[in-house]
């Protein structure tokens, strides 16, 4: 990319996300987070599907979403990061003060971006949500569409490792109907039994291949092993899973797209 490209795209960014942090937060005053619609928009994390501007529309680069909770608006872009304090009054939203990234990414269109910033830049946005979707809409008719974002699964999601670090080679995987938990602990596979019960796991021993694999795939293996034979707790938050043992040790691993 070259720089007159990449000022673009840092240029883009850095106005984008003040925008779209501005998608609504909780009521000054501590509201409680509704515009005006069918459902509160905080504690919710929304996917930015697409902006239609001057009758075309575009959709967002995968990744780039919003989350509202406690008059914050934090989120992603796909690359750009961004947090942000924001009102609502009624179904008008406005933005507070917003700290965001501003690195140049290869991946993020530039198009998109100046769309955005197009549509958006100094005006007061109309909010109304419809299920599990919200609008965000110009005085002049342009529209940000977002949709609410699902939790992964538990079970039938292949859940990679990514802490312990392995590589990407461990990944579990559990079957609600067998009542089981099966993947890779980074060198040897795993089977165990795995009953899901009030936020916990009940494992079982687990049965494993006999393989040595270099160090740090060892270590990361006796780390993963500790959350066998016993009841972790586990928390899915969208693509994210963590399971904390009983001792102590922490597991977190991502849903595989």
């Amino acid at each position: 990319m070259d720089r007159q490209k990449q000022r673009m795209t840092l240029t883009a960014a850095a106005m984008l996300v003040p925008l779209l942090a501005a998608c609504g937060s909780e009521k000054a005053g501590g509201g409680s987070g509704s515009v005006g619609a069918d459902k509160p928009i905080t504690g919710v994390r929304w996917n930015v599907e697409s902006v239609t501007a001057d009758g075309r529309t575009q959709k967002a680069p995968s990744g780039a979403h919003v989350t509202l909770d406690k008059g914050r608006a934090e989120g992603s872009l796909g690359c750009n990061t961004f947090s942000a304090e924001a009102t609502v009054d009624g179904d008008r939203v406005r933005l507070g003060k917003t700290r965001a990234t501003q690195m140049a990414c290869e991946g993020t269109p530039v198009a998109f971006e100046t769309t955005l910033v197009k549509a958006f830049s100094d005006q007061e946005l109309t909010a109304k949500t419809d299920d599990d979707r919200l609008t965000l809409t110009t005085g002049r008719g342009d529209t940000v569409r977002l949709t609410e974002a699902k939790d992964a699964p538990l079970a039938g999601t292949r859940w990679t490792v990514t802490t312990p670090k392995a590589d990407g080679r461990a990944h579990l995987t559990f079957d609600e109907k067998k009542g089981t938990v099966s993947g890779r602990l980074g060198c040897n596979k795993v089977n165990a039994q795995a009953t899901v019960s009030d936020g916990h796991i009940t494992l079982g021993p687990p049965a494993t291949t006999r393989m040595m694999c270099e160090d740090s795939l060892m270590t990361a293996e006796k780390t993963l092993l500790r959350l066998f034979d016993g009841k972790p707790k586990y928390r899915v938050d969208h693509q994210t899973l963590t399971l904390t043992s009983e001792n102590g040790t922490s597991v977190r691993a991502v849903a595989e797209q």
